[in-house]
């Protein structure tokens, strides 16, 4: 079984762990959206298919020609995601617990734009600790170059993204600009609709049925897919991802025992009461053609 943050927030029974996982949601347009698989122990393996035997005709008395398929074993490891919120007694004391939840809330939104900037930027090679992100994952011909030097985006390339993913995207990520940019290629084609909400009342805009959904920054006020990649002698160009989700199938969050919350009470050595927030958690990406990446397009000039 595997639910998304939403999702697992409605059945979340502790009122400080429900908050929590919503916080986490609301803070991230991938954890919205990203089906969480629970799996047992530290790893996870699983084949992931390359190309498909071969098929075909044969005579009378004749034989067929032998073809296999090829797959691929991979693993991925669980890491560990968290960390500890203090809020010292007398701020409770005299402003309530209200002060505790926000010094939580920050905390947390901290956490889940980590979370965020990983899934598309993260590298073990820089972060040992983390998980590659799709940047990383994405080779071949999920990855859709324009130009030697970038180009301005146009509708027929967001097509091509849309098109190289299996069965379709569930969604688009792009940075607020490119979003501004994207309304304007379409604002009078029949493919922009901006009439449905996502799991929090917000107006989803949308591009052939496809919701369209703004990446911004880090825990550290870092673009995470803003117009800050290089290709060729242009060092501000920006890169849309297109992703489908599904546990064992597309892509897929990882986690054992789902996200922890626990009020350890005041500390020992310091008159501090203590929040836990731990996720034994990482991420999956079981179809070759499950995420897409349309790479090297350029800000555009309206004047």
């Amino acid at each position: 079984m595997s639910l998304t943050l939403p999702e697992a927030a409605k059945l979340a029974t502790d009122t400080l762990q429900r908050g929590v996982i919503e916080t986490y949601a609301r803070n991230s347009a991938v954890l919205e959206m990203l089906p969480f698989m629970n799996i047992e122990g530290n790893a996870y393996a699983y084949n992931q298919e390359e190309t498909l035997p071969g098929v075909g005709f044969r005579g009378v008395n004749e034989a067929y020609e032998e073809s296999t398929g090829v797959i691929n074993q991979l693993s991925e490891s669980l890491i560990i995601m968290g960390g500890d919120l203090d809020t010292d007694r007398f701020l409770v004391q005299t402003n309530g617990n209200q002060v505790r939840a926000a010094q939580d809330a920050m905390k947390i939104k901290s956490a889940a734009l980590s979370y965020t900037d990983h899934f598309f930027n993260g590298d073990v090679d820089v972060t040992p600790l983390g998980f590659d992100g799709l940047k990383k994952r994405l080779v071949d011909d999920q990855v859709i170059q324009v130009g030697a030097n970038g180009m301005n985006l146009t509708l027929p390339m967001l097509d091509a993204l849309i098109d190289q993913v299996e069965g379709g995207p569930d969604v688009i990520y792009l940075n607020k600009e490119l979003r501004r940019d994207l309304k304007y290629l379409i604002q009078n084609d029949d493919g922009y609709t901006e009439n449905d909400y996502d799991a929090f009342g917000r107006k989803v805009f949308r591009y052939g049925g496809v919701p369209i959904k703004i990446i911004e920054t880090n825990e550290k006020n870092e673009d995470i897919i803003g117009f800050n990649e290089t290709l060729g002698t242009n060092n501000e160009v920006a890169s849309i991802y297109a992703i489908k989700f599904g546990a064992e199938q597309y892509v897929s969050g990882l986690q054992n025992g789902g996200l922890s919350v626990k009020d350890l009470g005041e500390l020992q050595k310091k008159p501090s009461l203590r929040t836990r927030v731990e996720w034994f958690t990482g991420l999956g990406v079981f179809h070759p053609k499950a995420a897409a990446r349309l790479k090297g397009i350029t800000r555009r000039n309206y004047k």
